[in-house]
């Protein structure tokens, strides 16, 4: 199966959307009770929203077959070279082709001088946190949010980037 990764665009931006809506929706079944994660999504992915994340950070999305079936979407990268991953997503059919990992080297490639890869997830947030640990993630900290009235157990993790080459 062939993907491609590139930025996005403003055309992309329903794509986008319901991509995080459906890899939200099943990777936090279970985990934020799906009225918080609907309250989230309607704004945090809002059409404004989308367009202040397009003018402020840069998002990349996977596609396949003219479709986006993923993104990720990173803060600009700081004079110390650390850039924040706030989001990786990808439909729960796409995971494991490694979709993720080229969203990741595209960032570490495309967003300047990146020295750290920083990023929270959630603990009981097992796909993520498999997939960070096998990308050579490390555990910051661990801390409990408020996240609407819902408390989550969220991980501070690193990923220091050496020489920009990524092994897998």
């Amino acid at each position: 199966m062939g993907f491609i990764i590139r930025k996005m665009k403003k055309k992309d931006i329903s794509q986008v959307q319901h991509v995080a809506r459906v890899s939200w929706n099943a990777t936090y079944e279970g985990i934020i009770p799906l009225d918080v994660q609907n309250n989230f999504l309607k704004n945090a992915y809002s059409d404004r929203n989308m367009k202040r994340r397009l003018k402020y950070t840069t998002i990349f999305v996977a596609e396949v077959n003219s479709a986006i079936v993923g993104f990720a979407n990173y803060s600009p990268t700081s004079n110390e070279g650390v850039t924040t991953l706030g989001a990786i997503y990808i439909y729960p059919e796409y995971q494991g082709l490694g979709i993720g990992s080229a969203l990741l080297h595209t960032g570490i490639e495309q967003m300047g001088d990146v020295k750290e890869v920083q990023l929270n997830v959630e603990k009981n947030n097992r796909i993520g946190m498999r997939f960070y640990r096998a990308k050579g993630f490390e555990k910051i900290k661990e801390y409990e949010d408020n996240f609407d009235g819902h408390i989550l157990h969220t991980v501070e993790m690193a990923l220091k980037v050496r020489n920009k080459i990524l092994l897998d």
